[in-house]
């Protein structure tokens, strides 16, 4: 019957498990779906640094590349994604030996968006990602983000 509820009606299967776990009755949790979503809570977390930094990655991209077509909402984007993606390793410090990985994978994503949004394509940009995991999080990179 749990699993089924799995399966049904995920809410009323977590607040199942969840009162079951605050009355200690370990007997009748759904361990082996408790363990899934347990770990696929873990990959969230990853997914979640890859995404902010795919975006980080892509406006950096447009910000050097496209130097005429700058604009607030770009240095806005940097700012905020970088401010994420912080925040989600100052949550999770066990993300931090994964963050080159991360940056690798996220730079694909961010190529994707340069290609999306300007005339750029693939074959503009560099192969590998330009910018260090120190310059993705420093507040002043690049020089030029940041008016005087």
């Amino acid at each position: 019957m749990r699993s089924n509820l799995y399966e049904t009606d995920f809410y009323a299967w977590t607040l199942e498990q969840s009162k079951l776990l605050k009355e200690g009755d370990f007997k009748h949790l759904d361990i082996p779906n408790l363990v899934e979503e347990i770990e696929s809570l873990g990959k969230q977390e990853r997914r979640e640094l890859e995404s902010r930094l795919g975006i980080l990655i892509g406006h950096l991209l447009k910000w050097d590349y496209q130097p005429d077509k700058r604009s607030k909402s770009w240095r806005a984007t940097i700012r905020e994604q970088r401010r994420a993606a912080q925040k989600l390793i100052n949550q999770n410090p066990s993300l931090k030996p994964y963050l080159s990985e991360a940056i690798a994978d996220a730079y694909e994503s961010g190529l994707d968006l340069v290609v999306k949004e300007t005339p750029l394509d693939y074959s503009d940009l560099p192969e590998n990602c330009p910018y260090t995991s120190e310059q993705l999080f420093d507040p002043d990179f690049p020089t030029d983000l940041n008016p005087v």
